[in-house]
C-alpha cells in the first residue's frame, strides 16, 4: 500500500515543475513464527523500510518567459515560506503587486544578501547565470541558491518545496550550478517506468488480497466442517 500511494503521487505529479520523484528503499522483516512445522524459527519478507527522494535534475523546457529561471546544476531557490526558508527547483516566478519576486504561491524569493528582488518599473528583468537580476542597467540583488552537503535532512513540503528538517545542517551556496532565464526545469519522473511499475504493485496487491480471501474462505470451511461434526456428536 505504501509503495502505491508513493507511484500514484508520482505519476500525479509528472507535469509539476520542479518535482523530484521518491523511490522506496526495501529491506527484509524477519519475524518469529509461533510453531514453524519445518523446524526454521523465523520467516522473511519485504518491507519498504524508508522513501527517499531522487534529487536528479529534470528537463530544461524553454518558456520564453523572462520571470521564469531554471537550475543547471546542483541547488535549489531559497524562497521564504509562512514558517521559514523553503527550498525549491521550481522557477516559476511572477511579480507581486508590490513589485515583489515571489513563487506562485507568494513566498518571496530570497537574495544572497538575505533581502529580496523588488522593483517598482513595468521594464524587463535580465537575470545572469550567477543570479544576478538587472532592470534597466542596475542590479536588483543576487537570487540566492542554496545546497546541502546531505541532503537527505530535506523533507518534502507540497509538490516542489522543500524544509530543512536539521537546524543543525545549515545549508550553503551552491556551487557549479547556472541560473538559465525563460526556462522551466520539468519533473524527473519517467512516466512510462512509474507507470510500468504501478501496474506490477497493483497486480501484487491483488495476489496478497485473494491470498487473504483463499485464506478467510478456509478458516470459515475449517471452522464449519467443526461445528457439523460437533452436532453430529
Amino acid at each position: 500500500m505504501e509503495a502505491l500511494d508513493m507511484l500514484s503521487n508520482n505519476l500525479a505529479n509528472a507535469a509539476t515543475s520542479g518535482y523530484k520523484l521518491d523511490r522506496e528503499f526495501y529491506t527484509l522483516f524477519t519475524g518469529a513464527e509461533d510453531d514453524p512445522a519445518d523446524g526454521s524459527d523465523s520467516i522473511k519478507l519485504p518491507q519498504i523500510q524508508k522513501q527517499w527522494t531522487d534529487f536528479s535534475q529534470g528537463t530544461l523546457q524553454p518558456t520564453g518567459s523572462p520571470l521564469d529561471l531554471a537550475l543547471s546544476g546542483k541547488g535549489f531557490f531559497s524562497v521564504t515560506g509562512p514558517s521559514g526558508p523553503l527550498y525549491t527547483r521550481n522557477g516559476a516566478f511572477k511579480l507581486s503587486q508590490s513589485g515583489v519576486l515571489t513563487t506562485t504561491e507568494g513566498y518571496p524569493v530570497n537574495t544572497t544578501t538575505g533581502g529580496t528582488i523588488q522593483t517598482a518599473s513595468q521594464n524587463p528583468l535580465t537575470v545572469s547565470s550567477d543570479g544576478t537580476v538587472v532592470q534597466d542597467g542596475q542590479p536588483l540583488g543576487q537570487i540566492a541558491v542554496m545546497d546541502f552537503t546531505d541532503r537527505a535532512v530535506l523533507q518534502k513540503m507540497g509538490t516542489s518545496y522543500f524544509t530543512n528538517g536539521n537546524s543543525a545542517a545549515q545549508p550553503a551556496a551552491a556551487d557549479s550550478v547556472t541560473v538559465e532565464q525563460g526556462k522551466i526545469e520539468a519533473s524527473n519522473v519517467n512516466a512510462s517506468e512509474s507507470a510500468v511499475r504501478l501496474v506490477g504493485v497493483m497486480r501484487q496487491f491483488e495476489m496478497l488480497q485473494k491470498a487473504i480471501s483463499v485464506t478467510t474462505d478456509m478458516d470459515k470451511k475449517s471452522l464449519d466442517e467443526v461445528a457439523r461434526v460437533g452436532s453430529g456428536l
